[in-house]
């Protein structure tokens, strides 16, 4: 990242002294990957330019997040979850068992969910269908329901590569699997018919959307629990490795890997904010309101984190690969009247 400087204006949502003594003074932020490298840059800023401590910032993946978030109230528990995805009502329900009642949701702006190889590898132009059919556990041909067999991705489409099929996929802990599921091997069972067949044999789409989503267990698809670091280092191990990123990590590494197109688009910052992309997502980050008060700078770092300065069009956050939210003025009003979910 490149040093930025913070305007009068960036710093004036800033209490410039923490609070008097308290049973913690460090904010505790847990989640998202995907969410991590921007959360990391604000919580350095918000160090660097008030009297605040730095927030620790730990990642695990926005349900491992909302889990710790979820777990109660009070200085042991974390005061921010950190989601590349809106939060579950079973998460929520899962709050307010213990306690956590009022939760506000601060959306921070936009993401793509880009597929990519090594960057000497071969060019792909890919649609939803095409991951479908190369790693669904099942699949239909002929009419029927049937065991994926593929193993090269020219078999699910003659116009790609005759290269092994090989992708490393986020695991279920992260909110981006959620969002790959939903968005592309859900579509995909839609786009290419395979949803009909589904439901007509089950007789349940829910059961029909489950079966679609049932990736395959041969080595073709493989779960990534750690970060994207560890995607690309197996991508870097071998060349027949495709996977799953966020925009930003993608645009930090341009130099070791080739992004794929996706139904005819490049991912960009400009075809997300435009919507022509087809897999984009918000981001947010969650914060216990309970906390606020009592936990040094909780609220201030909220502020801080949605300011024009950083989050908006020309702030580091967009230089890192966030798309700017356009409805960013409603979220400041929110996270400054502290309005939570509830409300």
């Amino acid at each position: 990242m490149k040093p930025f400087g913070l305007t009068a204006t960036a710093l004036s949502v800033v209490a410039l002294s923490a609070t008097a003594a308290a049973a913690r003074d460090q904010i505790q932020i847990a989640g998202s990957s995907t969410v991590l490298p921007y959360a990391t840059i604000v919580a350095e800023a918000f160090g660097e330019n008030t009297d605040f401590p730095t927030p620790v910032v730990e990642s695990g993946g926005s349900s491992a997040g909302l889990k710790k978030f979820c777990e109660g109230v009070g200085e042991n528990t974390v005061d921010i979850a950190n989601a590349s995805r809106p939060i579950k009502e079973s998460e929520i329900e899962a709050c307010t068992a213990n306690g956590v009642t009022d939760i506000m949701e601060v959306r921070i702006g936009y993401d793509g969910i880009v597929f990519a190889n090594q960057s000497s590898g071969p060019d792909f132009a890919f649609t939803p269908a095409d991951w479908f059919n190369a790693l669904s556990a099942k699949v239909v041909k002929d009419g029927a329901i049937v065991d994926n067999t593929a193993a090269n991705w020219n078999e699910v489409n003659p116009e790609l590569p005759e290269q092994a099929i090989l992708a490393f996929v986020p695991g279920t802990k992260h909110g981006t699997r959620e969002v790959f599921e939903e968005k592309v091997i859900l579509a995909g069972c839609e786009e290419s018919g395979a949803m009909e067949v589904f439901a007509a044999e089950m007789g349940d789409e829910d059961k029909a959307e489950e079966a679609c989503m049932t990736l395959r267990t041969d080595g073709k698809s493989v779960d990534i629990d750690g970060d994207y670091t560890e995607t690309l280092a197996r991508i870097e191990s071998d060349p027949n490795g495709i996977g799953v990123f966020g925009l930003s990590f993608y645009e930090n590494n341009t130099d070791k890997l080739k992004v794929a197109t996706m139904s005819g688009v490049t991912p960009s910052t400009e075809t997300i904010a435009s919507g022509e992309y087809p897999v984009s997502r918000p981001l947010f980050f969650y914060v216990k309101k309970a906390h606020i008060g009592e936990i040094p700078g909780l609220k201030e770092y909220a502020e801080f984190f949605v300011a024009d300065e950083l989050a908006g069009p020309e702030g580091p956050l967009a230089q890192y690969g966030l798309v700017a939210d356009p409805e960013l003025a409603s979220v400041q009003e929110a996270v400054a009247n502290e309005t939570t979910l509830s409300e």
